[in-house]
């Protein structure tokens, strides 16, 4: 079983009111929202990403995710990202989304990142900061 262990980076991320569904857990599209937040957080804070001005931008070009516990608002989640494959202009990120209580994941996911020029939208290699922070969680 995956524990929050497996994972070299984590942060913890509030649920919020309108997370809930009908059904009374968070809906599913927003544990997406959460692989986005962590990821981006990490690539912003450890890798310098410039989402604004950067020359390089990573686009998201897959991403999965297998549900195995709700999780309810006003829960929060302890996500934990680690890197599964790092290549020239692409990264897969692998992700593990915990309840507070829970000691088995809610959910677990990948999401690969395909780094692009920002105005040509062609492959370029990971800026070199990037590659830096991403080999820490490798």
């Amino acid at each position: 079983m995956t524990t929050r262990a497996d994972y070299p980076h984590r942060m913890t991320i509030p649920t919020r009111w309108n997370d809930n569904d009908v059904y009374g857990h968070v809906n599913n599209v927003e544990y997406y929202a959460f692989f986005d937040t962590i990821i981006n957080a990490y690539l912003i804070r450890e890798g310098g990403l410039d989402i604004h001005r950067g020359s390089a931008i990573g686009l998201c070009a897959e991403s999965h995710c297998s549900f195995t516990a709700a999780i309810e608002f006003p829960d929060s989640v302890d996500a934990g990202l680690r890197v599964g494959h790092l290549g020239t202009s692409s990264v897969k990120y692998e992700i593990g989304l915990f309840g507070e209580q829970a000691e088995g994941p809610a959910a677990t996911g990948w999401f690969v990142h395909v780094f692009v020029d920002r105005e040509d939208r062609r492959p370029v290699p990971i800026p070199p900061a990037i590659r830096g922070a991403l080999e820490r969680l490798a």
